[in-house]
């Protein structure tokens, strides 16, 4: 399975670069992890066509959205799992920036995740991501982290 992270703009704060860097070193012996940013926009437009250009053709979509759906750690690690059993081996999340997704992103998606009700910057969207998509590989092994 290979996993490809697109977001919005660089992360700033040491906490949240060392915070990401640990869990994509976690992540090298279950899954190929790959990031790429781009560039704050002018406009929500411009921001979702820059996005939709880093996407892999014929991955799952996946987009961070506050109207998306709330999942469990579980129902997350289970949607993985289905995804792979279906066959569906190139998986792509993707984070808006600080005003959110275009309405092209969000038609394209196959999926709209939301973490929460609650309102978190893009850059801690992206640690809370990555330790997310750690616990689901350990909880789909069966290997303890998650309890």
């Amino acid at each position: 399975m290979k996993i490809t992270l697109v977001a919005v703009g660089k992360l700033k704060e040491k906490f949240l670069t060392d915070g990401v860097a640990e869990y994509l070193k976690r992540l090298r012996p279950f899954v190929k992890i790959e990031v790429r940013e781009v560039a704050e926009q002018k406009s929500v437009a411009e921001e979702g066509k820059k996005l939709l250009a880093q996407v892999p053709k014929e991955n799952f979509l996946c987009v961070l959205d506050v109207a998306g759906e709330f999942l469990t750690s579980e129902d997350f690690a289970k949607k993985i799992a289905n995804l792979n059993l279906r066959g569906v081996s190139d998986i792509t999340f993707l984070i808006g920036g600080a005003f959110g997704l275009s309405e092209e992103v969000k038609q394209a998606a196959n999926f709209r995740l939301s973490f929460s009700p609650m309102t978190f910057t893009h850059q801690m969207a992206r640690l809370i991501l990555v330790e997310q998509i750690y616990r689901a590989f350990k909880i789909n092994r069966g290997e303890p982290y998650h309890y």
